[in-house]
């Protein structure tokens, strides 16, 4: 199993610093109480047009603000909504596996946009932050256009050996490739019960669901993206999907100004 397995779904700490364009905008930091009674924490920065931000794995909605990505919308006028979804983050950590099956995550995020009266929205997922964002292709009507990083197709089979590692190891079984990660959730005090269930109940959008997705969507890929490929042929599930690749690896790509750029164009033309 390739090293690079360890960073899966992981944006690194070292990222530039959040510039003023970031610091001066406004800014609201609120909860929300969702359909089952998990409080949802969620920001909006900026005024224009609203553009939701979907986190990964063993992160949350503020690794954003280390990107490329986020200044640059709120330079070009954008309302940005970020948020930790369940069980990240300063939101609600249950631990009941129940509290993750049946779309309860793109559930989150459906009922923030209504209780924030959003009727209109575009969308932005990077790893398994793209998973939750083709459920939202799927679910809510609402959703403009949307942006699918830092995955390829494997996601769409519902028996993924690699979600099913990945729960396995969260869940204290021995997964040798996955030892460091773990180690990493445990050393960081991330609540890793939480995190197993993230992997147990992990939606899958199958092929025939994507082929009726028909609202514009870009999928761009890191050409050094080792566990994923650059996302070509899930673009390709979709009847108005798109592709693009920057140079990069799964880390480095969504920290990078050119992905922040194809980003741009396209949330601009869409």
């Amino acid at each position: 199993m390739k090293s690079t397995l360890f960073f899966l779904f992981l944006f690194f700490l070292q990222m530039p610093a959040v510039s003023a364009s970031a610091v001066d905008a406004p800014d609201s930091l609120q909860y929300y109480t969702s359909f089952d009674g998990t409080r949802i924490h969620y920001t909006i920065t900026g005024t224009g047009a609203p553009v939701l931000l979907v986190h990964g794995f063993i992160v949350n909605g503020d690794s954003w603000k280390k990107t490329a990505l986020y200044d640059s919308l709120l330079l070009h006028g954008y309302k940005v909504i970020t948020l930790d979804l369940r069980g990240n983050g300063a939101s609600d950590h249950p631990h009941d596996s129940l509290a993750y099956l049946d779309d309860a995550e793109t559930k989150d995020i459906m009922g923030l946009m209504t209780f924030l009266n959003i009727n209109n929205y575009q969308a932005v997922g990077y790893s398994r932050g793209a998973i939750i964002v083709s459920r939202l292709l799927v679910l809510d009507a609402r959703v403009r256009s949307a942006v699918m990083g830092g995955m390829g197709t494997a996601f769409t089979d519902p028996a993924w050996p690699r979600r099913q590692r990945f729960y396995e190891a969260l869940s204290g079984k021995d997964v040798p490739e996955l030892a460091a990660m773990v180690k990493n959730v445990q050393q960081s005090g991330l609540d890793q019960r939480a995190l197993a269930l993230m992997q147990f109940g992990q939606p899958t959008s199958t092929p025939q669901e994507l082929a009726g997705v028909h609202q514009p969507v870009l999928v761009i890929g890191g050409d050094k993206d080792e566990d994923n490929d650059t996302g070509g042929s899930l673009a390709a599930m979709m009847p108005a999907g798109m592709h693009g690749t920057v140079a990069g690896d799964h880390n480095s790509v969504v920290r990078s100004v050119p992905f922040a750029s194809w980003v741009l164009d396209f949330l601009h033309n869409h």
